[in-house]
């Protein structure tokens, strides 16, 4: 059959199906029992109806509308796909995914507008958000920490508008990280030793750059017996660890009150005797108590934040505090940032789709008005191969860091070599 005729009865069915089902009997039963009580339905109204459909066709439509009643519709395949990395919605039949890296568009679409509003309703409903006129951009997450984001007209000219983002189906461990050579065994080496000894971290890149997934690999090396609280627009960090709390923003709601900040949450954090403090990422005034949490007794804690290289991440911070209107001096802004933070880490998307730490860079201090820093390892990049892949080399700059003094005091030493060898990727 056609596939617009196979659509056609697709909606009719469906019309038909929602008439019939009873939905609050329905969230009373288990989702299994639920599932296969709307599949018989399904078969009743196609023999009803008796339409012209052969097998394989009876059994995608029953697999479709499942998916309408339980599910995010046409979403749901692409959702079982672990190897997806992102599904970028761009309106109603124009649909593309990350794969492996790179991007490429599929044949998946939504019957009209309205049945695409339908489905990012129902993902921000899930997470007591919402998503109109008065309030067309919405930040959201699945339940399998997926980020969400969705905006609608009048601000999406041509029609509503998904980005989701997906993490994976589970923790990826650093050593992981080290086989698919997004960072050298060096590189990883040194900075769970900074997470251990309670140094702060700062990472920086570029959007998919991998800043969250990384975020996520350095916090396994936070000790168990440390207190940690989470700091997000929308939950997303996963962190394996007992003793956490997770703390999310909230939107204004339909009056425009009630809307709960970062920097509210950073606040009020402080008085929840955190040992560190992770921020999903730092984007506005929330900087400055962000700088003075990590002054004052939460060494150890980290964040992210969007910049092309590490020193435009201390620019950025820099702008931020001024967001803050709290009218101090550059130089004691930049006090403040060399005080609090030591490591800068940068991740970079490379050109074949691939993450990649290209810096580990080190906050020595001021120097007269300018903060002064020393890249311990960085990426040499040297071309693309036969296969597309890009060729190079993880670098160390063979400077001893200062802060090898405060891995001492805690126990870690760090043996010379690492500051030494290189580790070819090709």
């Amino acid at each position: 059959m056609e596939l617009l005729n196979l659509e056609k009865y697709k909606a009719e069915i469906h019309r038909t199906l929602i008439s019939k089902l009873d939905l609050e009997k329905l969230s009373r039963v288990n989702s299994d029992q639920a599932r296969q009580a709307v599949s018989g339905i399904v078969k009743e109204i196609i023999a009803e109806q008796r339409v012209p459909l052969n097998y394989d066709e009876q059994e995608k439509i029953q697999a479709d509308l499942l998916d309408e009643v339980f599910g995010l519709g046409p979403l749901e395949p692409l959702l079982r796909d672990p190897k997806i990395s992102d599904i970028l919605i761009n309106g109603k039949d124009h649909v593309f995914i990350e794969k492996g890296g790179l991007l490429s568009r599929v044949n998946v679409s939504f019957r009209d507008d309205r049945h695409l509003l339908q489905i990012i309703d129902r993902i921000v409903s899930r997470v007591g958000r919402r998503v109109d006129e008065s309030s067309p951009m919405v930040d959201a997450r699945l339940p399998d920490g997926s980020r969400v984001n969705a905006i609608i007209p009048p601000l999406a000219l041509d029609g509503p508008s998904m980005s989701i983002r997906r993490f994976g189906t589970g923790p990826i461990a650093a050593n992981q990280l080290v086989q698919l050579k997004s960072v050298s065994a060096e590189m990883m080496e040194v900075l769970a030793s900074a997470v251990k000894a309670r140094i702060s971290i700062l990472i920086s890149g570029g959007t998919g750059a991998g800043k969250t997934t990384f975020l996520n690999i350095l916090s396994q090396f936070i000790p168990k017996n440390e207190r940690l609280v989470t700091i997000e627009d929308a939950a997303e960090l996963r962190l394996a660890h007992d003793d956490i709390v997770r703390l999310e923003t909230r939107p204004p709601n339909i009056e425009g009150q009630g809307a709960i900040r970062q920097r509210q949450l950073l606040i009020n954090c402080l008085r929840m005797r955190p040992d560190r403090i992770i921020i999903g990422e730092v984007r506005g005034e929330e900087a400055f108590d962000m700088l003075q949490a990590m002054n004052t007794g939460h060494e150890g804690s980290m964040t992210t934040i969007h910049a092309n290289t590490p020193r435009d991440a201390i620019a950025r911070l820099e702008s931020m505090v001024a967001m803050g209107n709290m009218n101090m001096p550059e130089k004691s802004v930049r006090q403040q940032i060399a005080s609090a933070l030591t490591i800068v880490v940068q991740a970079t998307r490379m050109s074949d789709g691939t993450r990649k730490v290209t810096s580990i860079s080190e906050i020595t201090g001021m120097e007269e008005n300018v903060i002064s820093m020393q890249e311990i390892f960085s990426f040499n990049r040297k071309g693309i191969g036969p296969d597309g892949k890009v060729i190079g080399a993880f670098v160390p700059s063979r400077i001893r860091p200062r802060f090898l003094e405060r891995l001492r005091v805690a126990g870690i030493i760090l043996p010379p070599a690492l500051f030494e060898n290189e580790t070819q990727v090709n």
